[in-house]
């Protein structure tokens, strides 16, 4: 027999009457629990709150609403979730779940599930991006990832002289192979110790995008000479994932009070990049001062990250410092970038990452990462939802190939203008 829904609200305040900071977003139907948080889907609740360190805690975490697990632990202000009701979360496919400040949500509950399955979505999105990054679950081939990321390592397996033979000059790491110690954090004057591969999308045929911003749509640079197939592969990968990150824009859209395909037309035909990154053991690094990646935010919209070879992944959070990103398995990481942030006005701020390898990490770590943009043409303006009296405007306009240029000269990968050496 399914709990009484009142009785399970009241258990919810009571639960949360110890917590003093209320939560940022709330599901409407319920936004007169005040300091409570409660969102639904077909056949879950979950009682969320903030803490004084804003951090998101779970009360009792996504239940079948007829679990005894409530019954027991529904009372206890603090209580953690146990391995039983994680499991329960798991096999009732709830739309979000956490354990952490980061969130797991499911893209596809968002796109055919009902009102409030989506509704709770978007609410977890929001939520989790406060740290700029979110787990999404997806329907991406994972025998497409197998075969990419396959045929990726063959290529960084190859000598040195061979990979060097596919940079592309004058390509600012648009496309082509880009060789150690070359990228740069902002924040730092020390190169990463990586080296990667870069490729996107030409511009359809006479569109005016190519003949206007022809280093953003130059022809992908690929090793097909050495990798036979690498091509084929690899371009079917960025269109596979540039499709995930335009319908993920979607809930992003919908989250700060925009239509829902707000960023669809700002994306088609973007210079969207995709770049594979080895990482080779900091065993083999010049000194001790390079790390894999230093600490950053990415320039566009969004990127995604639906793999990586080992741990290494850090996200910067206002609560716990420097925390693990470890996604369930299944899903893509999400992250959101500056332009996001720009076109927000703050409301959505860009994660800050970094890559390094833990003490006694010998092993090499090889991801693919895509970097959504829009169109260069694109005017990064703050949109009109996210300005408020409480929230004024803290952008002016700039468009997106200026804000790129910025940052891609900060970065080191102005070949005429290196800003730092190794």
């Amino acid at each position: 027999m399914l709990l009484d829904l009142e009785r399970i609200y009241v258990w919810g305040v009571r639960a949360l009457s110890e917590c003093v900071r209320p939560a940022l977003r709330m599901s409407p139907e319920y936004s007169s629990l005040g300091r409570t948080l409660i969102m639904t889907c077909e056949h879950c609740i979950l009682f969320l709150t903030k803490t004084r360190r804003n951090r998101t805690v779970t009360i009792a975490t996504v239940l079948p609403w007829e679990c005894d697990w409530l019954w027991t632990h529904g009372r206890s202000p603090g209580a953690r979730p146990t391995q039983t009701s994680r499991a329960l979360t798991r096999s009732y496919n709830c739309a979000v779940s956490t354990t952490d400040s980061i969130l797991d949500v499911d893209l596809l509950a968002f796109e055919t599930g009902s009102a409030s399955a989506r509704a709770a979505v978007v609410d977890g999105v929001r939520r989790s991006l406060e740290t700029g990054f979110v787990y999404t679950a997806h329907d991406l081939s994972e025998s497409m990832l197998d075969e990419a990321y396959a045929m990726l390592g063959t290529f960084f397996a190859l000598p040195q002289e061979q990979k060097t033979k596919w940079h592309a000059p004058g390509s600012q790491g648009q496309t082509g192979y880009t060789g150690l110690l070359i990228e740069t954090a902002a924040s730092s004057d020390h190169p990463d110790w990586k080296e990667m591969l870069n490729w996107g999308a030409q511009a359809p045929a006479g569109h005016p995008l190519g003949s206007r911003f022809p280093d953003r749509y130059r022809e992908p640079l690929l090793p097909e000479a050495d990798v036979p197939g690498i091509t084929d592969v690899l371009l079917e990968f960025h269109r596979r994932i540039a499709d995930l990150q335009r319908r993920f824009l979607r809930i992003i859209a919908v989250a700060v009070g925009a239509h829902e395909t707000f960023f669809d037309a700002l994306v088609t035909h973007g210079a969207t990049l995709t770049r594979a990154i080895r990482y080779p053991s900091m065993a083999e690094a010049p000194g001790e001062q390079h790390a894999w990646a230093g600490e950053h935010a990415d320039i566009n919209l969004i990127t995604a990250l639906p793999r990586a070879s080992t741990r290494g992944l850090q996200v910067r959070t206002e609560a716990d410092g420097w925390v693990d990103a470890a996604p369930p398995e299944g899903h893509v990481i999400i992250n959101t970038g500056l332009m996001l942030e720009r076109m927000t006005n703050g409301v959505i701020p860009a994660g800050i990452h970094r890559v390094v390898a833990e003490a006694g990490q010998t092993e090499e770590r090889l991801s693919v990462v895509q970097f959504c943009h829009p169109t260069p043409w694109t005017i990064l303006s703050p949109i009109q939802s996210c300005v408020t009296p409480e929230n004024p405007q803290r952008y002016g306009s700039m468009t997106a190939e200026d804000a790129l240029m910025q940052v891609l000269w900060e970065i080191n990968l102005v070949e005429d203008s290196r800003r730092t050496g190794a």
